[in-house]
């Protein structure tokens, strides 16, 4: 705590890609559980890992490391949420419009959300990128990033409800999202959004659909100290 410098976790200290177990290739998103394991989703290596404490390389817990659309397989696989009561993984597989859902132990996964298809109908979902589970509902929060909305796909259902943005329509107002990078939420069930194209993060109070603006200026992207 309070050190200046960082310390490189996984992958290589030096920045350089590869494919082979103790690189990464644009990592989309991270996880740490109380051991100090790291989970990492191997974007580019169409892989996610598993990177114990201290160790010099990662195994792999999803993904065969070639893109494709099998459910032993992810296709530029980006946020990663965790159930911490049963152990279960999810992964947002971006560019196969799924979240897919893996066992401990297992790297054979399962299809728990879209999987129809990119698309804008309940039961489609278009280029998810951001994850948060949420053990209240059972449900998973996703950032819908192509699609420009929020949605809670309740685990075992067959389509979602829209939580925040309007569907298919990029906009700046307090109802709308501009391509949503990631969602999480508070012990309150308020919502909190990586509004990325808007330069924002915006939050909305739980069952409302109008946002607060509380980092970042609308739509005015920069280097300042107030601007994201």
């Amino acid at each position: 705590m309070g050190a200046s410098t960082a310390t490189t976790a996984a992958g290589q200290s030096n920045g350089a890609s590869g494919t082979a177990l103790n690189y990464l290739q644009y990592p989309g998103d991270v996880d740490v559980d109380s051991n100090g394991d790291i989970y990492v989703t191997d974007s580019i290596n169409n892989r996610a890992l598993f990177w114990a404490s201290g160790a010099s390389s990662g195994t792999i817990i999803a993904g065969s490391g070639t893109a494709g659309s099998l459910n032993n397989q992810l296709n530029l696989p980006y946020g990663f949420a965790r159930d911490l009561s049963s152990g279960t993984r999810y992964i947002a597989d971006y560019s196969n419009h799924r979240i897919m859902s893996y066992l401990p132990g297992s790297t054979n996964g399962t299809v728990i959300a879209g999987g129809n298809g990119s698309g804008t109908s309940s039961t489609q979902l278009m280029n998810p990128i951001g994850l948060c589970f949420d053990s209240s509902s059972n449900s998973l929060l996703i950032a819908n990033y192509g699609a420009h909305n929020i949605v809670r796909w309740v685990l075992g259902a067959t389509s979602w409800t829209l939580v925040a943005g309007i569907t298919g329509s990029a906009g700046s107002t307090s109802t709308q999202l501009n391509s949503p990078m990631d969602v999480t939420l508070d012990s309150m069930g308020n919502i909190y959004v990586a509004d990325s194209s808007n330069h924002r993060i915006q939050f909305f109070l739980a069952g409302q659909s109008n946002g607060t603006t509380i980092a970042g200026i609308t739509a005015v992207g920069g280097f300042g100290i107030i601007a994201v």
